[in-house]
């Protein structure tokens, strides 16, 4: 054997002893030779869905329907347009569980906007728009915003859950804090987690309570963030807002206000909650929307001073890294925008329809809690049981309306909601609150 040759010899001689010795190391070990052995004690609740928390509630609560003999309230299908009336399963119903609030979502016009935009843009834009998916409807919808809040600009998202994550989680950080009203939109819950900002949360609709909170706590951080909505779609109620902006001068904060619901319902024209109070848009330093309900599109957007739009639209997270929002979204966006300033009597109407409702609800003992009469209506039932069995009871009489059940609200506070649109009629009301006086246990 030559002396390279006994080299290599002698190599794989140790290679394999080493190997053995590797081999006798793990079958003196508890796991053998099963590389799953030394994880056998991790809980299968770890790597399984089926056995998340979550997801066992939702077959529980699907259970529990069956042996009530109650129907699954959700994910009906509705098969054409939802507003004041829909189709489910072939059969027209009383619709109470669109925002198609001023039945702008199937208006000719505002269909028409897309199907032009289609043809012109195509299906997507097909990029994020600082790199080239920009088009000229987006810049003309962010115009049509900004005017509508009499503010610099705008910038408009595809989603509007994703417009207060992105904005609220990348404009404050972990030196700031971000306080809100106790019902805020999980949206804002969760941009708020993501910011890394100390949270606190005050009593709903108490700018008093706010005051106080600011006093004690505002001198400990930096940047302080306050966020209301202009009209909560739980219970249809809305805050003082003058009083809240006064609050936020006092203690040089920012203020935000989410009118995902108050857009289109609130004010003689429509145009939310400033339009309600009579304020100057730039009183507010953070006007957020959706573009989903009244202006029957889908996304969200940020209104306010240029800084903040620009800082928007060149580093949130969720505007520059994601893709910008298809042209047939923006352009019916834009139409419906531009109806809502044309026809104030769709507002008018909604409003006087929505008193109706209010007034009849109360007169008939039903328990409507804190709503105002501003296109939503809560009916409290007292348990998500009844809210659920009230919600198919009417269902079977034709009328179709959602349950809000434990957790999204408290068990005692389980209600219906009822959606009000502007083509709603009130021989439709009537039957619907008859249909429910009929029902109450």
């Amino acid at each position: 054997m030559t002396g390279k040759s006994l080299s290599g010899h002698l190599k794989d001689k140790l290679i394999q002893q080493a190997l053995e010795h590797k081999l006798k190391q793990l079958e003196k070990s508890p796991s053998g030779l099963n590389p799953l052995a030394k994880h056998a004690d991790i809980p299968e609740a770890w790597c399984r869905f089926d056995q998340q928390a979550g997801y066992k509630q939702i077959q529980l609560i699907y259970k529990g329907s069956t042996q009530l003999g109650v129907g699954n309230p959700f994910f009906r299908l509705h098969e054409g347009v939802a507003g004041a009336t829909t189709q489910i399963g072939g059969q027209t119903y009383i619709n109470y569980a669109s925002y198609n609030y001023l039945g702008l979502s199937g208006d000719p016009r505002v269909s028409q906007a897309a199907k032009d935009a289609v043809d012109q843009y195509g299906t997507s834009v097909s990029a994020s728009r600082l790199v080239s998916g920009e088009r000229p409807v987006h810049r003309q919808l962010e115009t049509a915003i900004a005017q509508t809040y009499g503010v610099d600009d705008a910038v408009v998202m595809v989603s509007g859950h994703a417009t207060n994550v992105t904005t609220i989680g990348y404009l404050f950080g972990t030196n700031d804090l971000i306080v809100h009203d106790e019902l805020i939109h999980n949206s804002s819950l969760i941009g708020a987690q993501l910011s890394g900002a100390k949270r606190l949360s005050f009593p709903h609709n108490d700018y008093a309570a706010l005051d106080r909170l600011l006093q004690e706590n505002r001198r400990q951080y930096e940047r302080v963030l306050i966020i209301l909505e202009g009209l909560y779609s739980m219970d249809g109620d809305y805050p003082d807002l003058p009083e809240f902006i006064a609050v936020k001068c006092k203690h040089k904060a920012f203020l935000m206000v989410d009118e995902a619901h108050s857009l289109g319902v609130m004010g003689n024209s429509g145009l939310g909650i400033r339009d309600h109070f009579g304020i100057d848009g730039k009183e507010v330093d953070i006007w957020m929307g959706t573009l989903s309900k009244t202006l029957a599109g889908c996304g969200g957007f940020i209104a306010g001073e240029s800084a903040l739009v620009e800082h928007l639209k060149f580093l949130a997270p969720g505007f520059l890294y994601s893709v910008g929002m298809p042209a047939q979204v923006a352009a019916p966006t834009l139409a419906a925008l531009h109806i809502l300033k044309q026809e104030p009597e769709r507002v008018r109407r909604l409003q006087q329809l929505s008193a109706y409702f209010l007034a009849q609800a109360q007169r008939l003992g039903m328990d409507t809690g804190q709503s105002q009469g501003i296109a939503i209506i809560a009916a409290l039932t007292g348990s998500s049981l009844s809210a659920v069995r009230m919600s198919e009871a009417l269902f079977q009489k034709g009328i179709n309306v959602q349950p809000i059940l434990y957790p999204a609200v408290s068990e005692k506070s389980a209600r219906l909601r009822f959606f009000i649109s502007c083509e709603h009629t009130e021989a439709q009301i009537d039957q619907t609150l008859q249909a429910y006086r009929e029902e109450m246990p």
